[in-house]
C-alpha cells in the first residue's frame, strides 16, 4: 500500500485525525514536535509517544516517500536535490546560501504545463501534481541533510520556484505553506517565504484575498503581449491586461511589494525600448513593485536563446532606475551544477532514456 506523507497535514488536521482514533489532543502536539523540532526520521524514534499511537501512524503514514537520487554541490555552497518519488517521477530541490541565510527553492508539480519557450523545466510535460506532503518532504530532506553534518545550521527561507506553476497546484501549495509557517513547527516566516507565479491571474485574486504574508513574484519576462505570448503561451490565456489587473487587486488588497522576474535574453527581450515599455507598464505601482533582473541560463534544448551581454543587463537597469523602476540584478547561484531549473532532471532522464 502507497502510504501518504505525514507531511501533508497541517497540525490541526493532524489533530483531527488522532483525536478521530481516540486520543487526545496532546498527542499531536507530540507528534508534530518529534516530526519538525526534533526531526525524526523514523516513527520509532518518537520516545515519549506510546507504542499503539506509533503503530497507528505506521499503519497509515510514511515520513519519508522522496529518495535521493542524485546531488550535486557547487563551489558557492549551492547543492541540488534530485529526488526520487515513489512513482518514479525525478523531481528537483536546490539549498542557496545567502548572507542572510539558507533558502531552499522547492518543486510543485512534475514537469510543466506553462510552456515558456526558453525554460529547462517545461521540455517535460507535467504529469502530476505533487501532494502537499511530498513538497513538504524536500524541506525536510533538505533540513536532514543540514542536521546530519552537523553544523547548527537551519532552513530559513523558502521560494516556490522550481519545477511546475505552483497556482496551478494551488490547495496543496496552500497546505504547504501552513505546515512550514507553522510556529510550533519549522516557524519559517511568512516574509521568509516567496511563491513565485507565470500568472494565473484567477489564482493571483485569491492568493491576495487569503492576505497572508508571504511575498508574491510574477514571472513576466516581457512588457507587452506580442512579445510574451511568443516566449510564453500562457500569456494567451492571461494577457497582460488581466494580469495587471489582478495585480493592482493584491496591491490594493494587501499593500505588498510584487516582485517581476524578468529573464534578460539577448536580441529578444533586452533592448531599451523594452526597459521603457516595462517602466509605461508598472508606472502607477513602482511604489510597490520591484523588478528582478535575471541572466539567462543558456539551455542546450533552446539554443536559439542566449544570455543578453552584461552591457545590456546593466542598461536595461539604468533605464529602469531612471524611469524610478526599484530594480536589481539577480547574484547566481550554482552555475557549475545545472543551474538553470529543470536542468538536472531532464539530463537524468535523458541517461535513463539512452
Amino acid at each position: 500500500m502507497n502510504k501518504e506523507s505525514i507531511y501533508g497535514l497541517t497540525y490541526d488536521q493532524l489533530t483531527e485525525w488522532l483525536m478521530s482514533h481516540g486520543h487526545k489532543k496532546f498527542r499531536a502536539t507530540q507528534v508534530w514536535d518529534w516530526l519538525y523540532k526534533k526531526r525524526v526520521t523514523e516513527f520509532s524514534q518518537m520516545k515519549n509517544v506510546s507504542k499503539e499511537i506509533i503503530q497507528l501512524l505506521e499503519d497509515h503514514f510514511a515520513i519519508q516517500t522522496l529518495e535521493l537520487h542524485t546531488k550535486q554541490e557547487s563551489a558557492d555552497g549551492t547543492i541540488k536535490f534530485l529526488f526520487k518519488l515513489k512513482d518514479g517521477n525525478l523531481i528537483e530541490t536546490v539549498l542557496m546560501r545567502f548572507k542572510y541565510g539558507l533558502s531552499v527553492c522547492v518543486t510543485t508539480q512534475v514537469g510543466c504545463n506553462i510552456g515558456c519557450s526558453f525554460c529547462a523545466s517545461g521540455l517535460l510535460a507535467k504529469s502530476r501534481d505533487l501532494t502537499s506532503g511530498e513538497i513538504v518532504e524536500q524541506i525536510m530532506n533538505v533540513q536532514h541533510h543540514l542536521d546530519k553534518v552537523e553544523k547548527d545550521e537551519r532552513v530559513s527561507h523558502i521560494v516556490v520556484m522550481g519545477i511546475g506553476e505552483p497556482f496551478d497546484n494551488f490547495v496543496n501549495l496552500v497546505s504547504f505553506l501552513n505546515v512550514v509557517n507553522d510556529q510550533n513547527g519549522l516557524a519559517i516566516g511568512a516574509r521568509h517565504i516567496t511563491v513565485s507565479t507565470s500568472g494565473l491571474s484567477n489564482k493571483i485574486y485569491e492568493f491576495a484575498d487569503m492576505n497572508t504574508q508571504v511575498n508574491l513574484a510574477i514571472s513576466l519576462h516581457a512588457p507587452n503581449n506580442e512579445l510574451r505570448t511568443s516566449i510564453m503561451k500562457i500569456n494567451r490565456a492571461f494577457p497582460l491586461e488581466k494580469l495587471m489587473d489582478a495585480v493592482d487587486y493584491y496591491l490594493e488588497k494587501t499593500n505588498r511589494r510584487i516582485t517581476f522576474e524578468y529573464i534578460m535574453l539577448e536580441g529578444v527581450n533586452d533592448h531599451k525600448e523594452e526597459a521603457l515599455q516595462l517602466a509605461a507598464l508598472l508606472r502607477n505601482k513602482r511604489h510597490l513593485s520591484y523588478v528582478n533582473l535575471i541572466p539567462y541560463n543558456p539551455v542546450d534544448e533552446h539554443i536559439q536563446y542566449q544570455r543578453s551581454e552584461q552591457k545590456s543587463i546593466e542598461e536595461f537597469y539604468e533605464t529602469l532606475k531612471k524611469k524610478g523602476i526599484n530594480c536589481g540584478i539577480r547574484h547566481e547561484n550554482g552555475t557549475d551544477i545545472d543551474a538553470a531549473c529543470g536542468q538536472l532532471r531532464s539530463k537524468q532522464i535523458k541517461k535513463a532514456k539512452a
